[in-house]
């Protein structure tokens, strides 16, 4: 399948004049850098001073050698199975390395002294892309542009919009938002998975649903043109418990959401009835997650940055969760991973790796539940793999961790669990429970109609 990006230059050159808005990010000299000394997706090839980082040498794009690995859906082997621990930070040592723990790893390690730790394995920079989606991002390098207060972005298409930042410190904010909120994560994904809320006493009970997912800006068969202000299409249908089973929910989720608010749908089983949602969005408490999810807490952060002022604090190099393949394989129980006060550290694997830093602090006179947020996004897959919430007192209050791994079909990294930790409350929160299902999460590029994720649609297949 060959995948086009096809552009407006016209619209966009008289879009830009109109507005004060400068066509290009990057000269077409900088974004020739892709693929040179930067990867494909915009990070440094190189390794760092030390040795501890290696540079990039193509990451992962198939399964391993000898590997049982037939299709999308199947569980993925674990490429690095001889890599073992090379130490591991807890309550006893985390003073030795306090210069690469985020402050939300350093308040778990103080909060459950006795049993959070983090194991540290060699880093392995195993994030790659197909070559359209790289061809792409190297157009978008030097065409797409932030609309508004980072509101939404033009010029980019099936791609990484910005793998070079620019601009002011706010400027590179939004961008590295935005990376993250148009991330690669393949064209067509359905899975059957499990969330889950643990009480202080370690009880929980799971949440089962069938989702489905599009990725409209990464439609191998539109281009930007074709967008409707739509990045994605989102379906879940709520499998268990009986109190919950028959709910279904349907989200549009639009590339500028001050132009366009998320458009959202719930499907009420005793009802039978499909109604707009208009407050899935922002602070908004998610029932499934014990309140202990807000609704753009989701995906580590999605939705409108309005209510935030943005700042780019640089990069670091710290400890990130990274390759995660032994707490994603099959069979294993979810008691296994779900430990008292947060998930089973032994199953987790650490790594070294270089992230971008973003502030957002509120507004004045805007509202939401987290006054501050601390963002350390992944400088290869644009990933948010960690992130530090504050509340109005300026306590850490939340911690959210992304554990991710390469899914050898796409290819990329992405995450296969989301950890939402409460440090006041001492509960938490998982997303993705799957490894008692027969398949993890199937990739396909299969463009359904505008009708499939339709409300009439989302009715008439709840009934079902």
């Amino acid at each position: 399948m060959i995948h086009n990006k096809k552009w407006l230059l016209g619209s966009m050159l008289a879009f830009s004049v109109m507005s004060g808005q400068a066509l290009a990010a990057v000269s077409s000299a900088e974004a020739s850098r892709l693929g040179q000394d930067l990867t494909p997706f915009g990070s440094q090839k190189a390794g760092n001073e030390a040795g501890t980082i290696p540079a990039w040498t193509g990451g992962i794009s198939q399964p391993p050698a000898g590997a049982d690995y037939q299709e999308s859906g199947d569980f993925h082997p674990d490429p690095f199975p001889d890599d073992t621990v090379l130490f591991t930070i807890n309550a006893r040592n985390v003073d030795q390395y306090r210069e690469h723990l985020s402050d939300g790893v350093i308040a778990m390690i103080e909060t459950y002294p006795a049993s959070f730790q983090i194991p540290v394995y060699q880093s392995r920079r195993s994030h790659a892309v197909p070559d359209w989606v790289a061809r792409n991002t190297k157009e978008n390098a030097i065409s797409a542009t932030v609309v508004g207060e980072g509101a939404g972005i033009q010029g980019a298409y099936g791609g990484y919009p910005f793998p070079i930042l620019s601009g002011d410190s706010e400027q590179k904010a939004y961008q590295v938002i935005w990376n993250h909120l148009t991330r690669w994560r393949g064209v067509n994904i359905t899975r059957k998975a499990s969330e889950v809320a643990v009480q202080q006493n370690g009880d929980y009970t799971l949440v089962t649903s069938q989702q489905e997912a599009f990725f409209n800006y990464y439609n191998p068969e539109g281009d930007e043109s074709t967008l409707d202000n739509v990045i994605f299409y989102y379906l879940s249908f709520t499998q268990s418990p009986p109190r919950l089973a028959g709910g279904a929910i349907l989200v549009h989720e639009t590339l500028n959401q001050i132009k366009n608010p998320r458009n959202g749908w719930g499907y009420n089983a005793g009802q039978r009835r499909v109604r707009r949602a208009p407050n899935l969005g922002y602070d908004s408490p998610i029932a499934a997650a014990d309140n202990l999810r807000t609704a753009d807490d989701t995906d580590i952060f999605n939705g409108a940055l309005d209510r935030y002022n943005w700042t780019y604090e640089g990069m670091r190099e710290i400890y990130v969760p990274y390759n995660n393949y032994r707490i994603a394989q099959e069979g294993l129980s979810y008691d296994e991973i779900l430990g008292l006060s947060h998930i089973n550290p032994d199953l987790t694997r650490w790594e070294l790796h270089r992230v971008h830093v973003v502030l957002a602090t509120l507004k004045e006179g805007e509202r939401h539940i987290y006054a501050k947020r601390r963002f350390y996004v992944d400088e290869d897959s644009w990933n948010t793999l960690l992130l530090d919430q504050y509340d109005g007192r300026d306590q850490l209050w939340r911690v959210s961790m992304a554990m991710v791994k390469n899914f050898y079909e796409l290819p990329g990294v992405w995450s296969t669990l989301e950890v939402f930790n409460d440090l006041q409350a001492r509960r938490y929160h998982v997303q993705g429970l799957d490894t008692e299902e027969p398949n993890t999460r199937v990739f396909s590029d299969d463009v359904p109609s505008r009708r499939y994720f339709s409300p009439a649609s989302l009715r008439r297949r709840s009934v079902r």
